[in-house]
């Protein structure tokens, strides 16, 4: 495992005492249009719960102007996290209609790259690459070794693949693992009671002739099971044809807030073994636009999301979202709202929002280091 510099932080790391049961959240971001002159690179950010702030650490290694990764996996182990595969984009103009063009990302090409970036130290470190390159999968972190699946390793190619491995961090190593009974890409991976679970996604059997429907495979879920070595097929257990955005697991549920069209659904969902149902008092219809308090009239209401993303520390459902500002300087609004699990009244609070320059989006869903 090779190490990378690190560039120096534009603040120092508060200290762990300070932090909410010293956990701090990890996210991916970019600018949401290029500028030009201006490179685009990833920047990692941590967010401080106990302070409701934000450190930029930098870019991610590697990537050069102009380029930026999507469809990464991002993992927390100890004091660090894992960036893990990805697809390598730039951002072109398409022309929507007549009056409006937007930017997309354009694919340029699938890699195996895995990275470690320890939160305490700032190190970055360059570890084993993936043995199939993979982007758009499903990653989580069971028993302390990750686990990927599913995903696409072709640029432009619509078809999932059933392939997955195994990573031990003391050995640095990816084993692999039985392949998935279906093909699968933008599906989710969480660790439930003990197991790997991979949920979802955009799914066919391979001998499929894509003229049938698919929301069998897409409902479908897999469990990994340890002692037999093999992928066990579970109908049913999203119930959706589409994929989830988020699935996380809290004190033995499984929680989910949308999926990946509609990251909120206007409420958190959890799973009871058999079906998805809603979650008492978690309705709350405006982590849809930026509707604030009285105290922050000044800012402008009802602008559009840019992200949301959810992070579970302890009991609680942290949801980090991020709203477009109108006016001649592009402007985010980040705003923390926080949903309590184990309450049984006035569940939901909010932290104080922030105003920030420029617009970004979200490169991957965010994840937690509990620092030691």
């Amino acid at each position: 495992m090779g190490s990378l510099p690190s560039p120096p932080r534009p603040t120092a790391l508060p200290s762990p005492e300070n932090l909410l049961s010293n956990h701090v959240v990890v996210a991916v971001f970019c600018p949401r249009e290029p500028t030009p002159g201006v490179s685009l690179p990833n920047s990692i950010e941590l967010y401080y719960p106990s302070m409701n702030t934000w450190t930029c650490v930098g870019p991610i290694p590697g990537l050069v102007d102009d380029q930026i990764l999507k469809g990464f996996a991002i993992v927390s182990l100890g004091d660090s996290i894992y960036i893990i595969g990805g697809q390598i984009c730039h951002k072109e103009m398409v022309h929507v209609s007549d009056d409006c063009a937007d930017y997309v990302d354009e694919g340029i090409k699938v890699v195996p790259n895995v990275l470690r970036y320890n939160v305490r130290t700032n190190q970055w470190f360059i570890c084993a690459p993936l043995r199939v390159a993979r982007y758009d999968f499903a990653c989580t972190v069971c028993d302390n070794k990750i686990y990927v699946a599913g995903g696409k390793s072709t640029v432009g190619c619509a078809r999932g693949i059933s392939s997955a491995e195994v990573y031990e961090p003391d050995s640095d190593t990816w084993s692999p693992l039985p392949n998935l009974h279906i093909l699968r890409n933008k599906c989710i991976g969480v660790t439930w009671q003990g197991k790997v679970y991979i949920v979802g996604g955009f799914a066919e059997r391979e001998d499929s002739d894509r003229t049938m429907p698919s929301i069998v495979e897409r409902s479908s879920a897999e469990v990994y099971d340890t002692e037999a070595g093999r992928w066990d097929l579970i109908a049913g257990m999203w119930q959706l044809d589409v994929p989830p955005n988020q699935i996380v697991a809290v004190n033995g549920t499984l929680f989910s807030s949308g999926d990946c069209l509609n990251s909120w659904k206007g409420h958190i969902e959890s799973y009871d073994g058999k079906l998805w149902n809603e979650v008492d008092g978690s309705h709350k219809r405006n982590l849809c636009t930026l509707q604030l308090q009285d105290n922050y009239e000044n800012f402008p209401p009802n602008d559009q999301r840019l992200y949301l993303t959810m992070a579970p520390i302890g009991s609680r459902l942290f949801f980090l979202t991020g709203y477009r500002i109108g006016g001649e300087v592009p402007r985010t609004m980040s705003l923390v709202h926080i949903f309590d699990t184990s309450a049984h009244t006035h569940a939901w609070r909010s932290f104080e929002p922030m105003e920030l320059e420029g617009q970004k989006e979200l490169c991957g869903h965010c994840c937690v280091v509990q620092l030691s």
